[in-house]
């Protein structure tokens, strides 16, 4: 009679509601796929001397699984970016690209309160450049990014762009 009773637990098991079965945890559901959430929103950028750099809009997409970026700089050039975690590696990713041509491939990390994502840009002609671009959330809910080049393999970095990013109203 055991044996009995033993093939018809999972037989019973197989017919029970979905809502009584476990639920499968969301895809990007782990707490590192929110790490760069305090990205998303609608922005105004300006550099340190109060100059408007452009508008910037960020948002959430595939369920939270990345984000999506879509940049208007105050001279006309627009760009775009698509990031996410890749759990398998444990990284960050971003790919750039804008209507002047150019494209990033950046990855890196959430570390001590900020976003930072690195590359290499590789031209047809000339010297090999590095990529770091660093977010960082700062009191109030405003953001600031830095992006600083090397082109001595990281021995020095020279900063490219300095933008304060403030919620539009």
């Amino acid at each position: 009679m055991r044996t009995v009773h033993l093939l018809i637990v999972p037989f019973l098991l197989a017919f029970l509601p979905p809502a009584l079965a476990a639920d499968p945890p969301p895809p990007c559901g782990a707490p590192q796929h929110r790490q760069f959430d305090f990205w998303i929103g609608e922005w105004d950028v300006r550099t340190p001397d109060g100059k408007r750099a452009g508008t910037n809009r960020i948002t959430g997409i595939l369920g939270g699984c990345g984000l999506q970026e879509n940049w208007t700089g105050a001279g006309g050039t627009t760009g775009t970016s698509l990031n996410t975690y890749d759990a398998t590696r444990g990284l960050w990713h971003q790919t750039w690209i804008d209507s002047s041509g150019s494209v990033l491939l950046l990855e890196g990390s959430f570390r001590d309160g900020r976003m930072v994502l690195e590359g290499v840009t590789r031209p047809a002609r000339g010297a090999t450049t590095h990529d770091r671009i660093t977010w960082e959330p700062l009191v109030g809910g405003d953001v600031r990014q830095v992006w600083e080049q090397s082109s001595d393999g990281g021995t020095s970095w020279t900063v490219v762009f300095d933008g304060r990013y403030t919620r539009r109203r």
